[in-house]
């Protein structure tokens, strides 16, 4: 009977999924990386070993592996067809993200920007929508995101949500963004409560607030220019 612990049994720090969720997939090996799309070995291996010793024999070079067709990784102790297909298909997932050209993040440097990049997607609402949007250090959008919708005042727009989703993708900088179907772009007292309240949230997070723009079909308001903010 083997000694050998499972995956399973190890230490939960050591373990291949929990390791990424904690640290990141920059942190594991590339043979962790593997183990965890193969999912298991066999009742003599476990499926971090069996990966190292299948990339030892690729001279642990994945362009190599990936050149290796389903009847060469079946002949390895542990992975069947199922297995060797999901191999080969990360590493022409890979060999295609090699092909492919970065994503140009949009630049929201200006209130213009902001809006002509928003005006699309918020000009036939008949309700107000209010979004944020969550930029890098070069004003480059990262990701943007509707918070509330129907009206907008501190109860609807969860502060918290917003400064969760900025740190939890790495955001810098932040400008909010929503719409007035009235078509008036006057801020109204709960705007302007709002924006305050957004402007200190993201001071005590070290976060830039960036601008609060109103949008309307064919013009906005941008607390920025106005010298709001």
């Amino acid at each position: 009977m083997s000694d050998k612990l499972n995956i399973s049994q190890w230490a939960a720090e050591d373990r291949p999924r929990e390791k990424m969720e904690r640290l990141g997939p920059q942190a594991l090996s590339d043979a962790e990386l593997l183990a965890i799309l193969i999912g298991s070995g066999s009742p003599q291996e476990d499926a971090v070993s069996l990966m190292k010793r299948i990339l030892n024999n690729c001279n642990n070079n994945l362009n190599t592996l990936g050149k290796m067709s389903i009847h060469d990784l079946c002949q390895y102790n542990g992975v069947g067809p199922a297995k060797a297909i999901t191999i080969m298909a990360a590493c022409e997932l890979g060999k295609r993200r090699q092909q492919t050209e970065p994503e140009e993040r949009p630049c929201l440097s200006t209130a213009t920007r902001i809006y002509n990049h928003m005006h699309p997607v918020m000009q036939d609402m008949d309700t107000e929508e209010f979004w944020v949007l969550l930029m890098n250090q070069d004003q480059r959008l990262i990701k943007k995101l509707c918070i509330a919708h129907g009206g907008i005042s501190e109860v609807s727009v969860d502060i918290r949500i917003i400064i969760r989703e900025a740190v939890l993708c790495n955001a810098t900088i932040i400008a909010a963004c929503h719409n007035h179907p009235s078509g008036s772009i006057k801020p109204s007292p709960q705007d302007n409560q709002l924006t305050q309240s957004l402007l200190k949230a993201c001071s005590v997070m070290r976060l830039k607030f960036m601008d609060h723009v109103i949008v309307a079909d064919g013009h906005y308001y941008s607390y920025h220019e106005e010298g709001v903010l």
